[in-house]
């Protein structure tokens, strides 16, 4: 399909972005406002950087191919250090994921080499194994073929969730406040190519293909805000509650809670993280508001679990499983990553030098100090300023901040798709008191 492009006088549509769930889920930026002065303000700053400026630093895209296993998957997410992979095939063969035709070109000639057909992380993996468990008897559960599971190919999980199977793509030249806007709707990562053929795009794009892509994130964005706290400051200052950015309606699971029973409750809801709070009763997934949380579980360390020992820790409790795969963490013998490295933008790791005192052996410390603090829980208040809590999100790697009350009750949660709504709403609502005023 062709794709559609932006008349001379629309260049500077901000609903650039639109893209339904039930569509193909790949979106196009505008870049047409390269060539207008960037107003003033908290906007201008937004739409000044393009998306190619935040995705050319990213490293190269993490992607496995379509006959890969579950396990290999499963080993190349933990190997990478990241939530989630591309699912690459042969051109002409798939349908991707929503219908999208997002290609990878050669360079040199143009030919297209390969076809990305959707997303898949470590809860659709862990998703696939419980099913297995959903025919059997309580006694049997832990008699599941792991092995049989997870030879699988990867492609057959594609769709078991809603980001796996919506793909998203931003044209280079979208400026920052167009990526929120679909950030904002709840789509964590885009795929940017280096380059496009396409030019003002403001439509939902079903064909790209490009000689290479970059995957953005939430967190990048988010990294963004935070290196520019200065020119965002009116924003930033303000509280959390101010700006609308608190959802009230926050999703625990008990401490006892079974690991597999606590999967199929966080796949039912598109949950990737939930609170785990101190409760008696034997619900799974419960309304958390007005418990004291005690950690955070998520899909980071289900990705942290070593393939082999999946099986025998999927019935023993979440507060068991942490301490676990710390443990494992602890006792591994993996590169330490860069500090500032998170679950999606991972840069490289840091060999652990001989001598102590180098710049690799404190950076090496600093990591492991730093991933030791990210198992306990994050948490903000309503009255925490935006700027306080991208803090907190940037620098403990999360992606959700546990909203607590004076007595560490949960009143809520702040997401980073709560974040950058906030900011964009702030941003166009800055724009057009600025319009007014120079408009009169």
């Amino acid at each position: 399909m062709a794709q559609l492009r932006a008349p001379a006088d629309e260049q500077r549509q901000h609903e650039a972005l639109h893209g339904e769930k039930d569509a193909a889920g790949v979106a196009g930026g505008s870049g047409g406002e390269s060539n207008k002065k960037a107003r003033a303000g908290l906007c201008g700053v937004l739409r000044e950087r393009k998306v190619v400026d935040l995705a050319r630093a990213k490293r190269r895209l993490v992607e496995v191919p379509y006959t890969a296993t579950l396990a290999h998957t499963a080993n190349a997410l933990l190997a990478a250090g990241v939530s989630a992979v591309a699912v690459a095939a042969p051109p002409g063969h798939w349908i991707g994921a929503g219908g999208s035709m997002i290609l990878e070109s050669d360079p040199a000639t143009g030919a297209v080499r390969k076809h990305y057909i959707g997303m898949v992380n470590m809860l659709d993996i862990l998703a696939h194994i419980a099913e297995a468990s959903d025919d059997a008897d309580a006694d049997d559960e832990a008699e599941v073929d792991l092995h049989r599971r997870m030879a699988v190919p990867v492609s057959s999980v594609i769709g078991h969730s809603l980001e796996g199977l919506t793909l998203w793509t931003l044209h280079p030249n979208t400026s920052v406040l167009d990526c929120m806007e679909t950030f904002s709707k709840g789509v964590h990562r885009a795929l940017v190519p280096l380059e496009s053929s396409a030019e003002n795009v403001v439509a939902v794009e079903l064909v790209e293909s490009a000689p290479g892509y970059k995957m953005l994130t939430q967190m990048d964005v988010v990294r963004f805000l935070r290196a520019h706290g200065a020119e965002l400051r009116g924003v930033l200052s303000r509280t959390v509650r101010d700006l609308g950015a608190v959802n009230d309606a926050v999703f625990a699971v008990a401490a006892g809670a079974r690991v597999i029973d606590a999967v199929k409750a966080m796949r039912a809801a598109l949950l990737t993280a939930v609170p785990v709070v101190d409760a008696d009763n034997t619900e799974i997934l419960q309304d958390g508001k007005g418990k004291k949380a005690i950690e955070t579980f998520s899909a980071t360390d289900l990705r942290d679990c070593p393939v082999a020992r999946l099986q025998p820790w999927l019935g023993i409790s979440v507060t068991e499983f942490k301490r676990k795969v710390a443990e494992y963490r602890a006792s591994s013998n993996k590169p330490v990553g860069i500090p500032g490295a998170d679950d999606d933008t991972d840069t490289g790791v840091v060999p652990v030098a001989k001598d102590a005192d180098s710049p690799a052996a404190l950076a090496a410390i600093a990591a492991e100090e730093e991933q030791q603090q990210q198992q306990t829980l994050v948490t903000c208040s309503p009255e925490s300023t935006l700027g306080e809590a991208i803090e907190a999100a940037a620098a403990r790697h999360v992606h959700r901040l546990w909203v607590v009350d004076e007595e560490g009750l949960l009143r809520g949660v702040v997401s980073l798709t709560d974040v950058l709504r906030a900011v964009r709403e702030a941003a166009l609502g800055e724009d057009r008191e600025l319009h007014t005023i120079v408009s009169s």
